[in-house]
């Protein structure tokens, strides 16, 4: 009797200790743009989802052709970024199961207030044109962020081509959006920015949007599960969750109810 009954105490004390490790497993790795992280959104949406759930998602927040990579190599069980091109990509070779549409805002030109280059108005291509002539500085994240690649079609719409020939302003910094935003104000630069992270920052010192408007300035998010697949180890099933959360109609109210200053951030437009 006393050796079943310290076999059934063992017994007890393992199932215990498999639970309390089941239960500090539940969390997830999300790879996402710095913007999501650096706009507040994640600090306003993350501690509902696991209200809701009980997951704790831990964020990787770097550019997004870093996060698509970190899921490339099974670092994160989802990605959660802004370039509709690369997210595609990522799906077509395999790295993805079903990119699915979150949300929107848009980008914005930031710039002096008193704008030496001249580019204030709703056009994004007629200001980079001008805003190349004038020779004014301006900070390019360099980071293969989505930012960076949405600034990079913009140049090209105007044939130039920032990868052979930099305007004589031109500066790159190979950082995040924060950052970016920092050396523009510090040198009274221009820069492209996501309009989130604007209006969360600070430290703008002289700085003003100065373009903002164009059709061509939409910014997309999309949530995508790694395959597991390609990595078994991924957390699929909550994974999924998270995913399936963020374009429900609670988390899609969660991200619309995200504002600063009465002004709405981010626009949910899952299913759509």
């Amino acid at each position: 009797m006393r050796s079943r009954r310290s076999w059934l105490v063992a017994l007890l004390a393992l199932a215990a200790f498999s639970g309390a490790a089941s239960a500090q497993e539940r969390f997830i790795v999300v790879a996402s743009t710095t913007s999501t992280e650096q706009s507040g959104l994640f600090g306003h949406l993350l501690p509902q989802f696991k209200q809701a759930t009980g997951i704790d998602v831990r964020v990787v927040a770097l550019g997004t052709g870093q996060a698509l990579d970190t899921g490339r190599r099974g670092d994160a069980d989802v990605v959660f970024v802004h370039d509709p091109a690369a997210e595609e990509k990522f799906v077509a070779e395999g790295f993805g199961v079903q990119r699915r549409l979150v949300m929107y805002n848009d980008f914005v030109l930031v710039g002096p207030k008193n704008d030496p280059a001249g580019t204030r108005g709703k056009d994004i291509a007629a200001a980079l044109t001008k805003l190349a002539a004038s020779k004014e500085a301006f900070i390019s994240r360099g980071d293969k962020s989505g930012t960076h690649a949405a600034e990079l079609r913009y140049w090209k719409s105007v044939n130039i081509d920032v990868a052979a020939a930099k305007p004589a302003g031109y500066k790159e910094c190979g950082c995040g959006m924060g950052p970016a935003l920092n050396m523009a104000a510090a040198t009274n630069g221009y820069v492209l920015a996501d309009r989130g992270t604007w209006l969360n920052f600070k430290n703008r010192g002289d700085l003003a949007i100065l373009v903002e408007g164009d059709k061509r300035l939409f910014n997309q998010y999309g949530v995508i599960l790694v395959n597991p697949a390609k990595h078994p180890h991924v957390k699929k099933d909550l994974g999924q969750t998270f995913a399936d959360w963020l374009v429900s109609t609670a988390g899609q109210g969660v991200i619309a109810a995200y504002k600063i200053g009465g002004e709405q951030l981010f626009f949910p437009n899952a299913g759509q």
